[in-house]
């Protein structure tokens, strides 16, 4: 069995630019010594099940921080080909990985772990948990939280039209595991998406949901990521 790991990386992060003030690109932010992005491909490479970690860049992408990214070894590849959307990064991403990785005949069954670059707190134990969970599972299978808040529905105003039940409610997130050629088949037939399940969904399949916590947060507001370095610097520490 053969894993792969996917980060899509080419966007720009414009909404928490526009909150931070910072022209830098998001995942590139500095977070507890290191740009964002690395905490992330940093336990990607350190998974032993994984053999390979994949970046997907714009192409004229100027802040790639190389030197810090050369510490975390030989399996991770830079694939400078994404797109204007995240579905667009990730289907030009299986088709490079599948040029980088030419010698072998059989990609389309190996398994792609695609995962956010703006998720740092990711650790090896989700990963492997991810991966012994979804087995064999054709449909494939996405790291999740069953939702925990009460749920209310604005109206145009601003106001509450409904309370939503949250009894079977999840909420996404990554990585998102599933085989080369079907995820690039279904991104393909339903590039709209937002994410990688939901491609998967168009195909009537039903992804496993696996278990996750809150921890393996996204960061997409200035807040998020000082919760983020936290978690990052007291991760193993006893509670008190």
């Amino acid at each position: 069995m053969t894993y792969l790991a996917l980060v899509p990386a080419a966007g720009s992060g414009s909404r928490m630019g526009a909150l931070s003030g910072r022209a830098l690109p998001k995942q590139y932010l500095p977070l507890a010594g290191q740009p964002m992005i690395w905490h992330a491909l940093a336990t990607l490479c350190a998974t032993p099940a994984i053999d390979h970690v994949f970046v997907v860049l714009a192409p004229d992408d100027a802040h790639w921080p190389a030197a810090a990214m050369a510490t975390l070894g030989p399996k991770l590849h830079v694939l400078r080909c994404g797109g204007d959307t995240r579905a667009h990064s990730v289907a030009n991403g299986l088709r490079a990985m599948a040029g980088e990785l030419g010698e072998r005949m059989d990609i389309g069954n190996d398994w792609v772990l695609v995962h956010d670059a703006a998720r740092p707190c990711l650790t090896v134990a989700m990963v492997e948990n991810l991966i012994a969970e979804v087995g064999e599972d054709d449909a494939g299978g996405l790291l999740a939280v069953p939702v925990a808040d009460t749920l209310k529905r604005a109206d145009e105003n601003g106001r509450v039209r409904q309370t939503v039940p949250r009894d079977g409610l999840w909420q996404a997130q990554t990585p998102q595991m599933f085989r080369h050629r079907l995820l690039l088949d279904a991104l393909d037939f339903a590039p709209q998406v937002t994410d990688e399940a939901s491609a998967i969904e168009t195909l009537r399949l039903a992804p496993r949901l696996v278990a996750a916590d809150a921890s393996n947060l996204k960061v997409t507001y200035p807040l998020d990521l000082q919760l983020a370095e936290w978690i990052l610097q007291n991760r193993g520490k006893p509670c008190r």
